[in-house]
């Protein structure tokens, strides 16, 4: 049992905050995207987030995670292979191409919001479960990134 400061518990309530819209963003997202393997990751990394959620609120009760026992389960989607032929074209690309903007761009502010919690908390095993939801954010972007560069949606040149 940890008990928390006050900064502590004010960050832990920010990111259950954001945890919870990632949550909703991802199964709305995932609901109107028009590509099935766009709709699986965003519906992948939403499970992830139900379990960074979870972990957030052992945190605030005090609880040290076992991240151990959760580095198991619900492992990122599988790598995203280039594959052009199904590119689609007009409406419903631009659409995916939005929520993909939009969740890439929630996951980079996610995951910095992190990094300064990390730096806050006085236990390092309480760190290391935020760290290991932060490399789990950053895992959630690069899934869409990849996405999104085989769909020829994002340029990194």
């Amino acid at each position: 049992m940890v008990n928390l400061t006050e900064k502590e518990r004010l960050l832990l309530e920010d990111q259950k905050q954001h945890e919870e819209m990632c949550i909703k963003k991802y199964n709305n997202y995932a609901n109107q995207a028009q590509d099935s393997q766009l709709k699986q990751i965003f519906l992948a990394n939403a499970q992830q987030e139900q379990q960074h959620l979870n972990t957030i609120n052992q945190m605030l009760n005090g609880q040290v995670p076992n991240m151990t026992q959760q580095q198991n389960q619900g492992q990122n989607p599988k790598s995203i292979q280039n594959n052009q032929q199904n590119q689609q074209a007009g409406l419903n690309s631009k659409n995916d191409a939005d929520l993909c903007i939009d969740m890439l761009s929630t996951e980079k502010y996610v995951s910095n919001t992190y990094d300064t919690a990390i730096f806050e908390f006085a236990d390092t095993n309480m760190r290391q479960a935020l760290n290991h939801i932060q490399k789990e954010e950053q895992e959630h972007g690069e899934s869409i990134f990849k996405y999104m560069e085989s769909k020829g949606m994002y340029n990194p040149q």
